[in-house]
């Protein structure tokens, strides 16, 4: 995990809509790393930070969503659950892999490479908070929480 007080990684990736986003662009910004669109887990995790998308913007914080999914799926994904924030394709994993959130997983016996569950809040570049291994009910309200 990188921690607090590091630099966040800079990035520019393509969202839902094939539009290019930079961590640039944003001055405070929860990077949520997911391991697949459209799964259980990650549309709870999404949904929370849907529902909880109002209490973000009144404190200028943008979300990101990053995983290793195809633009398409993730264009599919946000218009099923309308999720008013961006979702970013990270196809070879090169960024999460910078964020300390992807690498080798076991699931049903297999060996593969995934995007981790793990989570950072990013003010001016600067990680000044970090989730590890999250549970994806409630974690959108546990940031705002913390954020208080």
């Amino acid at each position: 995990m990188l921690e607090p007080g590091t630099d966040a990684p800079a990035f520019t990736l393509d969202d839902q809509h094939g539009e290019p986003v930079s961590l640039a662009d944003f001055d405070r910004a929860v990077v949520y790393f997911y391991p697949r669109a459209d799964t259980p887990g990650c549309a709870t995790e999404a949904c929370g930070f849907r529902d909880s998308w109002e209490a973000f913007e009144e404190r200028g914080i943008d979300v990101i969503g990053i995983s290793d999914d195809p633009v398409s799926d993730l264009a599919d994904f946000a218009a099923k659950y309308d999720l008013p924030f961006r979702l970013l394709s990270d196809p070879e994993g090169e960024v999460s892999a910078a964020y300390d959130s992807y690498g080798e997983k076991e699931m049903f016996g297999k060996t593969f490479d995934g995007v981790f569950r793990n989570t950072y809040v990013v003010e001016d570049g600067e990680v000044v908070a970090a989730y590890e291994g999250v549970s994806p009910e409630g974690h959108a309200e546990e940031i705002l929480a913390d954020i208080e």
